[in-house]
């Protein structure tokens, strides 16, 4: 989000040169640039033992990853667990990370890492319709196509 004013200060913004940088907000009150805003999200291949959790959510037709936004003040893999444990009911015993991507239309940085949980028994929130665990292959042909989710699956299938 390309920002107008401060967010320290409110004093409206000007444009000024940083070297190898290009142009930044500046605020002349603060004496400091400001950097445009965006957010930032976690998403999840969750896995057990050979198969892949797919998720439908809010009443959409098609099955995606499991995901959610990190909350101020908290970190990638803190973010991880809580979404995790509070839509799924499932415990996070192996994280690594997969790849990430910006996402243009929420203006939010996707990273994508690779979780193996403890069990395949799921206890879902309202924010989940439908889940169904799948081979991977399965898993390709099930995911929303053209998606973020797709893109992160395959990258991690090495497709």
């Amino acid at each position: 989000m390309e920002l107008n004013y401060c967010p320290v200060c409110g004093t409206k913004l000007i444009t000024k040169e940083i070297k190898l940088d290009g142009k930044a907000g500046y605020c002349n009150q603060c004496e400091d640039y400001r950097f445009p805003l965006y957010n930032t999200a976690v998403s999840m291949i969750v896995k057990h033992q050979d198969k892949i959790l797919l998720i439908k959510q809010y009443g959409k037709k098609d099955y995606i990853l499991v995901a959610g936004y990190i909350n101020k003040g908290e970190g990638a893999l803190e973010a991880i667990k809580r979404e995790l444990k509070e839509e799924t009911g499932l415990n996070a015993i192996n994280i690594t990370f997969n790849d990430s991507k910006y996402y243009l239309p929420s203006e939010t940085l996707m990273m994508n890492f690779i979780v193996e949980v403890d069990n395949d028994i799921l206890n879902i929130n309202e924010e989940i319709d439908s889940y169904h665990w799948y081979f991977k292959e399965d898993a390709v042909k099930a995911i929303k196509p053209h998606s973020l989710a797709e893109y992160f699956l395959k990258h991690y299938l090495n497709l």
